[in-house]
């Protein structure tokens, strides 16, 4: 059974959301307490599955160029089946990097990471028209990317 996130684990989910490469001496330092019960703290929010992964953000814009493009599908029946379908082939694409299921005017959001617009004419064309079920595909290309933050508001 989950335990509930205490003031201290929250303050530790903070610190490594800054930073995960902070080491637990340095978060215990931080928080005014000792080592070993924050490394437990932290094995037992991995095990918890608050914490998912460690990652590096990198800095695309220095190892290749590429454009970002946000694109909204719709399919034109909306069958549970029809929808798994979908997901299951998107998120085979390399070019999606994230991929949501939303509500309103449109099914789901794709956020794509492609080389030029050459490349993206190629996914739409042969990748996401050829799917079975489409209907309608509305793109927006990132122009400046004003932010972006894998930060989540803690409170």
């Amino acid at each position: 059974m989950e335990a509930k996130l205490d003031t201290i684990d929250r303050e530790i989910l903070k610190i490594l959301e800054r930073d995960a490469k902070t080491v637990a001496k340095s978060i215990a330092e931080q928080l005014n307490l000792t080592k070993t019960p924050v490394y437990e703290r932290i094995k037992r929010l991995e095990k918890e599955g608050y914490i998912k992964n460690y990652v590096a953000i990198l800095d695309t814009g220095k190892i290749e160029q590429s454009i970002t493009v946000f694109s909204f599908v719709s399919l034109d029946a909306q069958k549970g089946s029809l929808m798994d379908d979908f997901l299951a082939r998107a998120k085979q694409f390399n070019e999606v990097t994230e991929c949501y299921v939303v509500g309103g005017e449109f099914d789901f959001l794709l956020k794509l990471t492609v080389k030029n617009l050459d490349a993206y004419y190629d996914f739409a064309k042969s990748k996401i028209a050829a799917l079975p079920n489409i209907g309608v595909v509305k793109s927006a290309f990132v122009l400046n990317e004003a932010k972006n933050s894998q930060h989540f508001p803690l409170l």
